[in-house]
């Protein structure tokens, strides 16, 4: 597994459920095109599979 997640909001969550919405927010992303760099989890991972059609996901190696 890597050391961390490079997590980008590739699609807009307007038009989407309320639980899509809050679990972007919780990754840390607001705004189509943003960028955050997260830890490499279960927990973070559970969350990138919910959304993973609005995500583009890479992973970082340190």
């Amino acid at each position: 597994m890597a050391n961390k997640l490079e997590i980008t909001l590739k699609r807009s969550v307007i038009g989407r459920p309320e639980s899509q919405r809050v679990t972007v927010k919780t990754l840390g992303l607001t705004k189509t095109n943003q960028t955050v760099v997260q830890p490499d989890n279960d927990a973070i991972r559970g969350m990138i599979n919910k959304v993973s059609h609005l995500l583009e996901v890479n992973e970082i190696n340190e």
